[in-house]
């Protein structure tokens, strides 16, 4: 562990364990207290040596296990104890992954802690599915944002700037409201034959893709039966991943089971 550095906040990668950093898995076997999250895979965890205590801080679409304010805390806690505490958590710690309010929580108790960026899943699922986040005369930029909303209600999001034909669009977390978002980006101007990849445990053994439209999207991953977690890549560049993944194209146009 670092000199000085009680906690780190550590980036899991998209699930492949091949794709943590060296520092990441230098630091999950030093560790004598590891905090993990729901979606870090069977095949991290088996990098975490015997012995090491483990302890999961796992949340739910719905059914939070434990709450973000119990999990600040439990870091706080962990760490006065004095031993070596891993926060590990899965993509990178500041995408979508809360790091910023267990980095906030720790410096406010004077706690020293490092981030481990980590492969956020909009990258690792790109590259699995052989899809560019940006391509030239594609797609100029790229933007990820939740498809999560607050006490279910409304996504509160811009969504004229989000309806970009010339962006791409990561959706994280949105399978539970992948209808309002289809149709409220087509309202904004979206065409709705805008190509998708819906990706389900990207990277890992267990990873299932559809390639579909943007009007198409909500029904066929009722169809299919995706589950959490599954992200969404929305654009043109989705349009290369039959000819960079010649591996995709099956016989029922496009659905696929790795493993």
């Amino acid at each position: 562990m670092s000199k000085g550095i009680n906690v780190h906040l550590v980036g899991g990668g998209p699930g492949d364990p091949e794709l943590l950093t060296v520092k990441a898995v230098r630091l999950l076997q030093e560790a004598e207290v590891v905090i993990l999250d729901r979606l870090i895979s069977e095949g991290i965890l088996k990098l975490i040596p015997k012995g090491t205590s483990c302890i999961y801080a796992g949340k739910a679409p719905g059914r939070h296990y434990v709450s973000q304010d119990e999990i600040n805390e439990m870091l706080v806690k962990v760490a006065l104890s004095g031993r070596k505490v891993v926060r590990l958590k899965g993509g990178d710690p500041f995408v979508f992954g809360r790091g910023g309010e267990e980095a906030l929580f720790l410096a406010e108790h004077g706690i020293q802690f490092e981030i481990i960026p980590g492969i956020t899943a909009g990258m690792g699922c790109g590259s699995s599915l052989g899809i560019p986040l940006t391509h030239r005369g594609l797609a100029k930029s790229v933007r990820f944002v939740t498809g999560h909303s607050r006490n279910n209600g409304e996504l509160d999001l811009n969504w004229k700037s989000l309806a970009d034909p010339d962006t791409t669009l990561v959706i994280y977390m949105g399978l539970g409201t992948i209808g309002e978002v289809t149709s409220n980006l087509i309202a904004a101007g979206l065409p709705g034959d805008t190509p998708v990849a819906a990706v389900e445990k990207g990277s890992t053994e267990d990873e299932r893709c559809c390639i579909t439209t943007l009007s198409d999207l909500e029904g066929r991953v009722r169809v299919e039966g995706f589950k959490p977690p599954t992200l969404f890549i929305v654009g043109k560049v989705v349009t290369l991943a039959k000819q960079l993944n010649p591996a995709l194209e099956d016989a029922d146009g496009g659905l696929r089971i790795v493993g």
